[in-house]
């Protein structure tokens, strides 16, 4: 079994979780997630972004600073109306996992 594949949803959500802080880009976020064990080549991480940007829940623009240019990824209201239904399906599904009681959906 591919254990990679059960870790795809988290790391899609872990993308949302930290484009609804501040704007984002690619460098930056396969730093993230590889401080948090999921190490993503440009050919994995650039289509999940560009997946999460087609379904609405990002919206990208390209950024210069001089020569340097950067594509940022910014959440969307669709993206925080997803982050918010993640997470309260993770605190259900860790609430199981490990026994911990659920906080009340007036959490973040």
């Amino acid at each position: 079994m591919d254990d990679k594949s059960l870790y795809s949803g988290l790391i899609r959500l872990h993308i949302l979780h930290h484009a609804a802080e501040k704007p984002l880009y690619g460098i930056w976020i396969a730093e993230e997630l590889a401080r948090h064990g999921y190490k993503l080549s440009a050919g994995t991480l650039y289509p999940i972004l560009h997946g999460l940007e087609r379904k609405g829940y990002l919206h990208s623009h390209e950024e210069r600073n001089g020569r340097v240019s950067r594509r940022l990824y910014e959440m969307t209201p669709l993206g925080r109306k997803a982050l918010r239904t993640g997470r309260k399906r993770m605190r259900e599904l860790f609430g199981e996992m490990f026994g911990v009681a659920a906080k009340q959906s007036g959490s973040r």
